[in-house]
């Protein structure tokens, strides 16, 4: 059976957003098995999991012989698994795997260092001085994307794919904010996204495994 590295616990303001919940709703899109191998913090460090990770992050993905890290590309792998997950032409399977690359480059990067920022050192002299260069960032990301968008229900006209699946992971990173009110077709398409049995399932197995194993 496919199996999934994910940790045992995190923080409350993590759950939710750990990376292995893209890993696990490609799975659930895709209608194939697995389990998660829960992990301790400290297990990343083992030489054991480095070999599989070599920056000791999750997810690492196993299936059989095959072993694979960085979310991006487990998520692919099982996209051409599963039809569902891109369009059945050449073309459109460049243009998710397009949308997919352009959520981790161009997209992610300003917001996950905005979230840092916030969760991590808000209360730095020069964290205060850098939020408003590093917000109008954001925003201009977001409008970008918020233009190409328009009036669709997904990025591409084929339909849901695994480029809307990362973006939607990606932009749940704000959610610490009320940025994406500004975007009134982003929250909805977020929701939209979120909406989906797949995701739902996915995100109710990795709060739950933190609900039952975070310490006393």
């Amino acid at each position: 059976m496919i199996e999934v590295s994910a940790f045992k616990w995190v923080p409350p303001f993590a759950r939710g957003l750990v990376r292995d919940l893209r890993v696990r709703w490609a799975l659930e899109e895709a209608g194939l098995p697995y389990r998660a191998r829960l992990i301790d913090f400290d297990d990343r460090e083992t030489a054991a999991y480095r070999a599989l990770q070599p920056f000791g992050q999750v997810p690492v993905y196993r299936d059989g012989e095959l072993e694979l890290f960085e979310s991006g590309a487990i998520v692919l792998h099982i996209a051409a698994r599963a039809p569902g997950l891109v369009p059945a032409d050449p073309a459109g399977q460049a243009r998710a795997t397009t949308w997919l690359f352009a959520a981790l480059n161009s997209i992610e990067p300003p917001i996950q260092n905005l979230a840092e920022l916030d969760l991590f050192n808000a209360d730095q002299e020069w964290a205060r001085l850098r939020r408003p260069g590093l917000v109008a960032f954001v925003e201009q990301r977001l409008g970008e994307l918020a233009a190409n968008l328009g009036d669709k229900d997904y990025l591409e006209a084929d339909g849901f794919t695994v480029g809307d699946l990362m973006m939607v992971t990606v932009l749940r990173n704000l959610r610490h904010t009320d940025l994406m009110a500004k975007f009134p077709n982003l929250a909805a398409y977020q929701a939209r996204c979120e909406a989906r049995p797949a995701f739902q399932t996915a995100l109710a197995a990795q709060l739950g495994d933190f609900a039952e194993l975070q310490p006393a």
